[in-house]
C-alpha cells in the first residue's frame, strides 16, 4: 500500500537538517505534503529550497532528521524511489546533442519501460507539450520554453507519482510559464503530488499550499489566501506628488518593514495601525503632504513580513 492509498502524506519530513561545513542550510525543517496536491516552495536565494528537494529525491543526505517519501525511508530507500518520482532541476540537464525523440528515448530506457509502452507514451508527450514538429531537432537548438517544455515531458515520462521541480521557470517569458503551470494542474488532477519551488510571487500564489522557508527554516505554512488573511502587518499606499522623496523620508522609521514605490504610489507594510499618526506626521515635517489609505494583502507582503525581521526594536513603540 502506498502513501496515497493509505491516506498518509506523501512527503513527511520531521527535523530535517543540512549542514556544509559550518553552514546550516536547511535547519530543523517540518513539512507534510499531501496526496495530490500542487505544493509551493518559496524563500529567498541561499534559503535551503533546492537543498531541501535534493534530499527528499534521495541524491543529497541529510545530516539529521527523518525524511519519508511515498511511504519509504531516505536516504535508506533512495534506490527504490527513483522510479516513482520526477525530478526537473532549475538547469537544462537533457543532452544537447540528442535530438528531441532521442532525449526521451534514452530516458525511457534509463526507466526500463518496454519498447511498445515507450513509444507510445513518447508519441503522447510530443502532443501533448507541442514537441511533435521538433522531434528531430537538437535540445541545443530550442528555445527557453521548448527547453521547459522538453524538461517536462523527461521528468513525467515514467508516469511517477510525484513530481519534484526545482524553479523550473525561472528562465522562460510569461505566456510559457503560463503553459507550464496549465500543464502541473492538469497532472495534479491525473493524481500526481507536485512539490515545486519559485521565486515568482504569481506562481507561489497559485499554488494549493505554500511553504516560505528563510534561512533553512520554515516560517510559514498554509493556503496561500489563509497566509495573506493572517498577514502580521498593515499594508499603507502613500498616495503623495513626490512619492521617491517619501520613501526617502519613511526609510528605517520605526514600524516600517518594508517600503516601495508602485508607479505615482508609496507600498508600505507597516507592523501595525499605530505607526500610521507617526509616520503622516513625519512625511508634514518634512514638506510632503499625503494620503495614507489601507492597501490590499498581498503574497509578496506575507513573504517580506516572513521573512525580514522589522525595522523597529523589539518592544519599541511609535
Amino acid at each position: 500500500m502506498n502513501a496515497d492509498d493509505a491516506g498518509l502524506p506523501v512527503i513527511r519530513v520531521r527535523g530535517l537538517g543540512k549542514r556544509f561545513g559550518p553552514v546550516v542550510a536547511v535547519d530543523a525543517l517540518d513539512l507534510d505534503v499531501r496526496p495530490r496536491e500542487v505544493y509551493g516552495f518559496l524563500g529567498p536565494n541561499g534559503s535551503g529550497k533546492s537543498t531541501t528537494l535534493r534530499m527528499l529525491c534521495g541524491l543529497l543526505r541529510p545530516s539529521g532528521g527523518e525524511i519519508e517519501v511515498l511511504g519509504l525511508p531516505l536516504p535508506q530507500a533512495a534506490e527504490g524511489l527513483k522510479r516513482r518520482l520526477g525530478y526537473m532541476t532549475q538547469s537544462f540537464s537533457l543532452y544537447r546533442d540528442l535530438s528531441v525523440a532521442e532525449n526521451l528515448g534514452f530516458l525511457a530506457a534509463v526507466h526500463g519501460l518496454p519498447r511498445r509502452r515507450a513509444r507510445r507514451r513518447i508519441q503522447a508527450l510530443l502532443e501533448r507539450y507541442w514537441l511533435t514538429d521538433l522531434r528531430d531537432q537538437f535540445a541545443g537548438t530550442l528555445s527557453g520554453g521548448q527547453k521547459q517544455r522538453l524538461a517536462l515531458a523527461g521528468a513525467v515520462l515514467h508516469e511517477p507519482e510525484l513530481l519534484l521541480l526545482d524553479e523550473p521557470t525561472s528562465a522562460v517569458d510569461p505566456q510559457s510559464r503560463r503553459e507550464f503551470w496549465e500543464s502541473l494542474f492538469e497532472l495534479a488532477d491525473a493524481g500526481t503530488t507536485i512539490l515545486v519551488s519559485t521565486h515568482y510571487m504569481d506562481e507561489a500564489e497559485r499554488c494549493t499550499r505554500l511553504a516560505i522557508l528563510d534561512r533553512g527554516r520554515l516560517v510559514a505554512d498554509d493556503t496561500p489566501r489563509r497566509l495573506m488573511a493572517a498577514l502580521p502587518g498593515l499594508p499603507l499606499l502613500v498616495e503623495c506628488d513626490r512619492p521617491r522623496q517619501a520613501q526617502q523620508v519613511l526609510e528605517g522609521q520605526p514600524g516600517v518593514i518594508a517600503l516601495a514605490q508602485i508607479g505615482a504610489a508609496l507600498r508600505l507594510l507597516v507592523a501595525d495601525a499605530r505607526y500610521e499618526t507617526a509616520l503622516r506626521a513625519r512625511l508634514h515635517a518634512a514638506g510632503i503632504e499625503a494620503r495614507l489609505v489601507p492597501g490590499t494583502a498581498n503574497l509578496e507582503d506575507v513573504f517580506v513580513a516572513a521573512t525580514q525581521r522589522p525595522r523597529q526594536a523589539a518592544g519599541e513603540t511609535p
